[in-house]
């Protein structure tokens, strides 16, 4: 049984101010494009199909349009919320267009049954859970043995009554521990949301949303498939793909990848100014990518982003690297500071300000209060 593996296209989003619409609609037909070429039997959206949860009418317009057009090849399709998304919006109707195909989880009380499927290897179990927290757990089961996103998955998990003799899928947004992040992500404090990839042990496969860059996680069946654009320059030198699956006899599984090219790249041009402008340097390049100008010059170029848009339409960003810049710390570092987490930010200022780091105990007790406060905003 073939699956295709995507998720996270936050869709409506914007980046530095450029509505990402129209590079969304486009690779929305990319990849009904691969589901054309690959014929699956099923498509796993693994979250995030927002990036808010009251999304504008535009982006909820283009998700339908989406579905539609899955919901014409006969396939079946398996939706779940994300972190971006309202659980309670998504699933709105859910009931009513199962009888299309499209299966969209709702919002999570504890019980998740799978749809089965079936091929000449036998069944095959999609289990879909929506994104989920401590919090959600311990009020639906009113139990104070959950201390972390792991407990939350696991416990969620052993609910499921899973038969591992079978084939069983399961759709999950999470953060699994030893993900390689990106900016355009939203990032825990203290890495409180990581949960151990061993919870999903029982699953032939694990299509995960959630973390922007495609990887396997320990086995090459725990995969993120990673966002089918480039959400911030963190991500410039990503390739995008949607993950394809075969499921054949239990314990055979296939995964491959196939790339997307996007209408509109994103990409970074460092130089002096006046190099930057020379005909010679821009005429042969993608002068409508989204770019983002590192400036080497040591003097300010008064209405730089201006002058730039000029050549550049999709310029995104302007920044120095110079002296000036370098005083404060060079670009990278300032880059590698903004990707830390509270805790860690934290953590560095008492080193500078003790001249020691946090002990364990310490350690433990400022963990335990960035929780508290995550979870007093949430």
């Amino acid at each position: 049984m073939k699956f295709v593996h995507i998720s996270d296209l936050h869709l409506g989003k914007r980046v530095n101010g450029f509505s990402l619409l129209e590079d969304q609609k486009y690779i929305l037909t990319k990849i009904i494009n691969t589901i054309d070429d690959e014929k699956p039997d099923g498509v796993l959206i693994a979250g995030d199909i927002y990036d808010k949860s009251v999304p504008s009418v535009e982006a909820v317009q283009l998700f339908n349009d989406f579905l539609c057009r899955l919901a014409k090849r006969n396939l079946q399709v398996f939706v779940i919320s994300g972190n971006h998304d309202s659980a309670e919006r998504l699933s709105f109707a859910s009931s009513l267009i199962d009888l299309s195909g499209i299966h969209i989880a709702p919002v999570y009380d504890g019980k998740i049954e799978p749809f089965v499927l079936e091929d000449e290897y036998g069944k095959v179990n999609v289990y879909m859970l929506p994104f989920i927290k401590p919090t959600n757990i311990r009020t639906i089961f009113e139990t104070e043995e959950i201390t972390d996103y792991t407990d939350a998955v696991k416990y969620a998990i052993e609910k499921m009554n899973i038969n591992t003799k079978e084939r069983n899928i399961i759709v999950a947004h999470q953060f699994v521990t030893g993900a390689v992040r990106s900016k355009s992500e939203e990032l825990s404090v203290g890495g409180i949301d990581n949960v151990d990839v061993s919870v999903f042990d029982s699953f032939d496969y694990v299509a995960l949303g959630h973390i922007h860059k495609p990887q396997k996680m320990v086995r090459d069946t725990v995969r993120y498939c990673g966002s089918p654009l480039k959400y911030s320059f963190s991500e410039i030198n990503t390739d995008k793909s949607v993950s394809v699956v075969v499921l054949k006899e239990k314990g055979n599984v296939n995964i491959t990848t196939v790339g997307l090219i996007p209408k509109h790249d994103m990409r970074e041009i460092r130089g002096r100014y006046d190099d930057i402008v020379l005909k010679a340097n821009y005429e042969n390049t993608a002068t409508k990518d989204y770019i983002r100008i590192i400036l080497t010059d040591e003097d300010d170029i008064p209405d730089v982003m201006n002058k730039l848009r000029y050549i550049y339409p999709n310029l995104m960003e302007v920044k120095y690297d110079n002296k000036r810049t370098k005083s404060f710390g060079s670009i990278d570092n300032i880059e590698k500071i903004e990707k830390k987490s509270e805790f860690d930010l934290f953590a560095d200022f008492f080193e500078k300000q003790n001249g020691q780091a946090l002990s364990s105990e310490q350690t433990e007790i400022v963990k335990e209060l960035f929780k508290e406060i995550k979870e007093e905003r949430e």
